[in-house]
């Protein structure tokens, strides 16, 4: 097997736009079968790996890790307007061992430990680019293979909560019309302080903006992405706002907090990041315990929505324990842009010892 330095992976050190503009080509390579009968929010799928939304920037993005034994591939979240990335640095590797959420700020550091502090602000091309890059993108890509399409509104100067709900819609209707397999909507950007960034924390919002995007896709898999909950009323409540929209919930966006350098000085403006990587395990793997839990008190039709986990997960070891934990699915996202063979590597593994 290729040592992973060799393959093409996200650059840091470049801005959104160059890694965009230079994506690798999918690559030739022999991916272990992985034993079982996987399904992702109804399809049939051949494995429980995938990619959130985040590292897949465009088609190209898309069908590279495609070609790398991920089978469940999210396009980057896209608007209905264009959106400029925000400055560099948009990965900064950050010094902490495991997150719970309470911490009031993180260290940066120059050699990737694990962990980084995410700063995109939910960048997007313009919708005719897109949508016909994710057309393109469905039909190059392998028939087993599920795109799903990640959407936000973008709000205006002057708008409601109902306009904002028809802008999600109108992104969720356009990428379906594309060629999405699944939607997914991002109820949860820490880097982005308005309210399409915070939904997820706004339950009869998000009832509003899910009903509103079920309605615009019919039957289509509806997913809601969400970030770092831990109250167990307020998962509850937002569980019985959105699950009678949601076939899926993805979690956990992240663990947010602030930022700092070796001598104190706040990052970013002193807003705080998305802490993203190994530190977030134990914070998505306790989020997972409380949602799985919380679906089983529901009506039997509100626990048909399942949980997609991603946050963390770099391993074999860990896919075993969040899907034995009641994830439907593992998504990796750091540990497959720092390893672009990592999910090759985990298929191997449960292809000698399945699930």
């Amino acid at each position: 097997m290729q040592n992973p330095s060799s393959l093409p992976h996200y650059d840091r050190l470049q801005t959104y736009q160059w890694n965009y503009d230079h994506a690798p080509d999918p690559v030739e390579l022999e991916i272990p079968d992985v034993p079982g009968d996987w399904a992702f929010c109804g399809l049939p799928v051949p494995s429980p790996l995938g990619i959130p939304a985040g590292p897949l920037l465009n088609g190209k993005w898309v069908r590279y890790y495609a070609s790398l034994g991920f089978d469940v591939l999210t396009y980057k979240t896209v608007r209905s307007t264009a959106r400029e990335c925000y400055p560099l640095p948009n990965l900064q590797p950050v010094t902490v061992s495991s997150m719970t959420g309470r911490e009031s700020q993180v260290t940066l550091t120059d050699q990737m430990q694990g962990s980084w502090a995410v700063s995109f602000g939910m960048p997007s091309a313009a919708p005719e680019t897109w949508r016909e890059d994710i057309a393109q993108t469905r039909r190059l890509l392998p028939a087993e293979k599920i795109l799903s399409v990640s959407v936000v509104g973008s709000l205006q100067p002057g708008w409601s909560l109902d306009d904002l709900a028809n802008d999600y819609a109108l992104c969720a209707r356009w990428a379906l019309e594309s060629g999405a397999d699944c939607i997914e909507t991002n109820f949860s950007c820490p880097n982005v302080c308005t309210r399409d960034g915070q939904l997820y924390q706004q339950p009869e919002a998000a009832a509003l903006v899910a009903s509103r995007v079920r309605a615009a896709i019919g039957e289509t898999p509806y997913l809601i992405k969400i970030g770092h909950l831990t109250q167990e009323n307020v998962a509850r409540t937002f569980l019985e706002a959105v699950t009678p929209y949601a076939s899926g919930i993805v979690m956990t966006n992240s663990v947010a907090t602030t930022v700092t350098d070796a001598d104190g000085t706040l990052l970013f403006n002193g807003e705080q990041r998305g802490i993203c990587g190994s530190a977030t395990r134990e914070a998505s793997l306790h989020q997972l315990q409380l949602f799985r839990r919380l679906l089983s008190e529901l009506p039997p039709d509100s626990n048909q929505t399942q949980l997609i986990s991603c946050g963390g997960i770099s391993s074999v070891q860990d896919v075993r324990q969040f899907l034995e934990a009641g994830a439907q699915a593992t998504h990796l996202a750091t540990a497959a842009m720092c390893d672009p063979l990592i999910a090759c590597q985990i298929r191997a593994e449960l292809a000698k010892e399945p699930l």
